[in-house]
């Protein structure tokens, strides 16, 4: 195509996120090129990303890039990176949990892992976090199967159940489960006072409030929550005094700026009923062990991501922390852990032992879909894409 290059592509959704998937021989080795050929072919800087590929929403533009494993220990390598949609930068500094669950089927399916009925199980090698997660996915006639009957909220129909098993990946981004060694840190946070606040750390890390605390129920939309600029600020604020304790930056002015993904910020509560916005479907306090909300990249999530799916009910089964405090099941037997986010249900099976005050996660496996949506070329400008 005369004035434009074209790049292979795949279009997934992995869980309730969407991607675009690049094999990593087929994009330039220099990462700056590589970037400005990604950001181009989203649509990049743009909050509508109108001239690309991107879904104008922080959740449904994000890329992966796949690629043979360069571990031992791993049968492929998985890249994650969540381009921006105002700032012209690709953000590589955390992984997507709901991705991750495209990754296993899109390597089965390219060839690239031996594909074993009824299961292949599928060692993933995140680069981001220098992590491994296994998927365990359904297989049929080569391929990874697609139809099933596994339901997955905020996803419409259903579709084959692939688990994720994040056990291995504590300590991604700060080399500890608890970052500061403790269950509760008590933070001062400029124009908000002092604020107990549970940092935690596997798969990604999150720092957990109580909804309380902040004048909050835990069963507020998406909606509201981004309409309210003052709470969105206040949870600015906490999320950059968290970074600091975690070593990411030295001065919470930075954190927008130099930080925007780690950590996540959370506020949790007690379990009660509410409604899904959208749907007008009422989820039932007894079906849930307590509420969360999740904040990524200063934007409520609309359902909530993997990664903090994955922190999230780990943290209910470390004793001491404030999940753990408004958790239902408050004393930490291994088994599922369920919450309540916006739009529904999201289930964890966990098991994290506790020896000689030392916390280790033996289990921390969760259930998603994935389809594969579109093959072809993304076509960038040639003035872009050198």
């Amino acid at each position: 195509m005369k004035n434009q290059r074209q790049f292979p592509c795949t279009i997934v959704r992995g869980g309730t996120s969407k991607a675009v998937f690049f094999k990593i021989n087929e994009l330039p080795r220099d990462p700056a090129l590589r970037d400005r050929i990604i950001l181009a072919a989203f649509g990049s800087p743009d909050v509508r990303q109108i001239d690309g590929l991107g879904g104008a929403d922080i959740t449904t533009s994000k890329v992966g890039i796949i690629g043979p494993s360069t571990r031992e220990d791993a049968d492929i390598d998985y890249t994650f990176g969540q381009p921006g949609l105002l700032e012209g930068v690709v953000d590589y500094s955390s992984n997507c949990g709901n991705i991750s669950a495209a990754v296993g089927p899109y390597a089965i399916d390219e060839g690239m892992v031996k594909a074993q009925e009824p299961i292949t199980t599928v060692r993933i090698h995140n680069t981001n976090t220098r992590k491994i997660m296994v998927a365990r996915i359904k297989v049929k006639d080569g391929f990874a199967e697609v139809e099933g009957d596994y339901v997955l909220d905020g996803v419409p129909g259903t579709g084959s159940k692939i688990e994720l098993d994040y056990s291995g990946t504590a300590g991604s981004a700060t080399g500890k489960l608890l970052p500061t060694g403790r269950a509760v840190d008590t933070i001062d946070v400029p124009g908000l006072g002092k604020i107990d606040v549970s940092i935690v750390d596997i798969a990604n890390t999150v720092a957990f409030v109580r909804a309380a605390d902040l004048g909050l129920q835990g069963s507020e939309s998406r909606p509201q929550i981004m309409a309210d600029k003052d709470l969105l600020a206040r949870l600015e604020a906490i999320r950059s005094e968290a970074a600091i304790l975690c070593g990411f930056i030295k001065r919470g002015q930075d954190a927008t700026k130099d930080s925007p993904l780690r950590p996540m910020v959370a506020f949790v509560a007690e379990a009660a009923d509410y409604q899904d916005y959208a749907s007008g479907k009422t989820i039932k306090g007894d079906a849930i062990n307590f509420m969360a909300r999740v904040i990524y990249n200063q934007m409520a999530v609309e359902t909530y991501t993997g990664t903090g799916t994955i922190c999230t009910t780990t943290a209910a089964r470390i004793k001491g922390t404030i999940v753990n405090a408004v958790s239902n099941e408050p004393d930490c037997v291994a088994g599922m852990v369920r919450f309540g986010h916006a739009r529904g249900i999201n289930a964890v099976e966990v098991d994290v032992t506790t020896y000689d005050g030392e916390c280790t996660v033996t289990k921390a496996a969760f259930l998603r879909t994935a389809r594969r949506i579109m093959d072809g070329y993304v076509y960038v400008p040639e003035g872009r894409a050198k």
